[in-house]
């Protein structure tokens, strides 16, 4: 999987107090697509700029509108929402897509992420976690629901046999690293590791700084593709 550039964005993550979130929601079954805008309307700083149930709809309105995030179904009744990630990498301004689907193979959560989706959020999960989810999506952050990270995870290791440049981890890097593959935020990283929010941030600064990536969302793309077998532990300990 190559490296893939999370600019140019559209210009609400650059937005001050007050900036809404532009939402353009693409699912098949009708009555859920209604039931979901009726829900994130609700929020305030959230504005569904469209909705529909097929791609090229999607396309029509991409063009006429700015969207900020895309809550974009995997199964659209006679094609696969992932064929849309393809015509996003094209675009000069890209929004974030954030998967929301009532299942995915491990193939196709794995391809997604590849494609440049900035998470994956299960249907039957709660309705306040979405809202969190886009807002982190928003801030350039990843969202897997850590039911979806075991069957990725497990795919990948058995995809790296091959192997990679062998960037060694401290326990305390590894330790951080699984966190924020479950989408934990700084200060629930420490509260789990127990340690300060400064030593996460640091944690953190040294791991972009040795894979040489910029955001979350990047390194947690690099290490489900090329680290899986050797910095995903499940019993990381912190030194």
């Amino acid at each position: 999987m190559n490296q893939i550039d999370q600019q140019p964005r559209s210009q609400a993550a650059k937005g001050g107090p007050g900036t809404k979130i532009r939402l353009l929601v693409v699912d098949d079954h009708t009555l859920f697509r209604e039931g979901l805008i009726r829900l994130l309307a609700a929020e305030p700083d959230f504005e569904i700029v469209g909705n529909c149930g097929h791609l090229r709809d999607a396309v029509e309105i991409f063009d006429r509108e700015q969207v900020d995030v895309v809550l974009l179904d995997y199964d659209l009744e006679t094609e696969l929402g992932s064929r849309l990630l393809d015509d996003i990498r094209r675009r000069e301004i890209r929004p974030r897509v954030l998967m929301v689907t009532a299942g995915m193979s491990s193939a196709g959560m794995t391809g997604v992420l590849e494609q440049g989706a900035s998470g994956i959020f299960l249907k039957h999960s709660p309705p306040s976690q979405l809202s969190e989810a886009i807002r982190r999506v928003m801030d350039g952050e990843m969202w897997l629901d850590p039911r979806a990270v075991k069957p990725v995870v497990e795919r990948v290791r058995q995809k790296s046999a091959e192997g990679s440049a062998n960037t060694s981890l401290s326990s305390r890097e590894k330790a951080v690293l699984n966190c924020v593959l479950e989408g934990s935020s700084n200060k629930k990283i420490a509260d789990t590791l127990h340690i300060s929010e400064s030593s996460v941030k640091a944690a953190l600064q040294q791991l972009f700084d040795k894979t040489g990536v910029r955001t979350r969302s990047q390194l947690v793309r690099l290490a489900l593709e090329q680290h899986s077998h050797d910095w995903l532990d499940d019993d990381a300990e912190i030194a």
